[in-house]
């Protein structure tokens, strides 16, 4: 059994100002969006994405998280709270962001790209899929280190059981974790892997909304449900009920593509 090191989240502090570990976790994530997006440019021209390209899709992809990400943990998880509290949906000090929002609004923001650029938006987002799960592990280990979206209450014998501050006395699963292998590293190897070569267009792309969707409704099963929500229809949690859609869509979106590349149409 282990014991959460209760990490500072506050990494610099100077005078009023305050840098946390998550905000910085959100740099490194566009930083490796920015650096592996230009490496994929560069060796992978037959993709049609340039530089400038990429530098437009970083700008608008960041408000699209930030924008998105609040919108969608506003909207899904705690709708009635801030309906009644209008004000504090500006309150982004308190935490509570989403990922399914951030991931719709970085939709906007490559459709708005691909528009801009003339790209059609499938091999822009197939470009972008491989990139995201980068990201997706970078705020991962944020939430670990500020010790927060905890697991659930496990057996004392799990070598890796934690026990973390404000988790009770019990060990729990460090889901964080799980989901930064899962969601972030597994889900990069395999789409670096599978777009090395070129794919029929939206392959890529559906095969990111299933992997994600697959190792997140697997990682809901050892995460915490939100005390506010709970478990919901079918003990599922609302992560788990996010993903479903992704999967099936995602399904959908490869067979399609492989059934227009087999009859000419790519």
């Amino acid at each position: 059994m282990l014991i959460h090191p209760g990490f500072d989240p506050v990494a610099i502090a100077i005078g009023p100002l305050a840098i946390r570990w998550y905000g910085l976790m959100y740099l490194v994530a566009f930083g490796l969006f920015f650096f592996l997006g230009r490496y994929r440019a560069r060796n992978h021209a037959w993709r049609g994405v340039d530089y400038a390209l990429i530098d437009d899709l970083l700008f608008l992809g960041v408000l699209g998280v930030i924008l998105g990400g609040r919108l969608g943990y506003v909207l899904f998880y705690k709708a009635g709270y801030y309906f009644a509290h209008p004000l504090e949906v500006f309150a982004v000090w308190q935490g509570g962001m989403s990922f399914h929002g951030g991931f719709l609004g970085v939709l906007v923001a490559g459709w708005w790209t691909a528009r801009k650029h003339a790209l059609p938006f499938l091999r822009l987002t197939d470009f972008m899929a491989p990139l995201i799960p980068c990201g997706l592990a970078a705020g991962r280990m944020g939430n670990f280190i500020n010790g927060e979206l905890w697991g659930r209450v496990t057996s004392p014998d799990l070598p890796w059981g934690m026990v973390l501050q404000g988790g009770g006395p019990l060990p729990r699963h460090p889901s964080q974790i799980y989901q930064f292998l899962l969601e972030g590293v597994l889900l990069f190897i395999i789409l670096w892997l599978y777009s090395a070569k070129p794919r029929p267009r939206g392959a890529v792309s559906g095969a990111f909304l299933t992997g994600y969707g697959i190792f997140r409704f697997i990682a809901e099963f050892f995460r915490e449900p939100d005390d506010f929500l709970g478990l919901l229809a079918m003990n599922m949690s609302m992560g788990q009920w996010l993903s479903l859609p992704m999967i099936i869509i995602g399904i959908a979106m490869i067979v399609w593509a492989y059934r227009r590349n087999r009859a000419g149409l790519e």
